[in-house]
């Protein structure tokens, strides 16, 4: 498995193409997800200059996607979701980036849930390397909007992670706000290499 990061000048115009088709097909025609596309692509207005992609990818075929944005531009969590921080402010610090739009499949047909496959070991591979290419530029901490189950998941897989506000019912699924430390990455990281289904 190879893994790539940066944004739409450093990665190439085939690698965007690969990354906004993946995530068509699993927020919109795995999940349903009721997001506007074009040409089966999976963009928004988060997806900017200054975005940065993490994509994992098998035989030329991307199998894992998250989405990178800094919290002192417009993001996620703070133009969408602030109701989830429970009356604070949403942050705005360099300090601070948004893990959006997080997707692992081991194969694919990119079915299950956005987070659902975190305890796998592609999953925890993908997320430990946003972690790294978050601190690499910057970031103590990632913050995400996160259905309820994945803060075991995170914790589970050896990531440090903590509620920012109260969970609310969003589209019949209870999601949270979560803090994710960038300094404490997966125990399972090494071993995860070493299997020849992730090489």
């Amino acid at each position: 498995m190879e893994i790539v990061s940066g944004n739409a000048h450093e990665l190439t115009p085939a690698m965007m193409q690969r990354i906004a088709r993946y995530r068509h097909k699993v927020f919109v025609e795995s999940l349903g997800w009721q997001l506007r596309c074009d040409d089966d692509m999976e963009l928004d207005q988060f997806d900017r200059p200054d975005t940065v992609y993490v994509a994992a990818q098998m035989h030329g075929e991307v199998v894992g996607t998250a989405r990178l944005l800094p919290t002192t531009r417009p993001y996620l969590l703070g133009d969408v979701f602030p109701q989830l921080l429970n009356g604070a402010l949403p942050p705005a610090s360099a300090e601070v980036w948004e893990l959006s739009r997080f997707a692992a499949t081991p194969a694919a047909s990119a079915t299950g849930d956005a987070l659902g496959h975190l305890s796998s070991p592609l999953a925890v591979r993908l997320l430990g390397a946003a972690l790294a290419c978050a601190k690499a530029r910057g970031a103590r901490h990632l913050i995400t909007v996160s259905p309820l189950g994945v803060e075991r998941l995170l914790r589970n897989a050896g990531f440090r992670a903590r509620r920012a506000g109260v969970p609310i019912l969003a589209q019949g699924q209870h999601i949270v706000a979560c803090l994710i430390d960038t300094a404490c990455g997966p125990r399972t990281a090494a071993r995860n290499t070493e299997e020849p289904a992730l090489a």
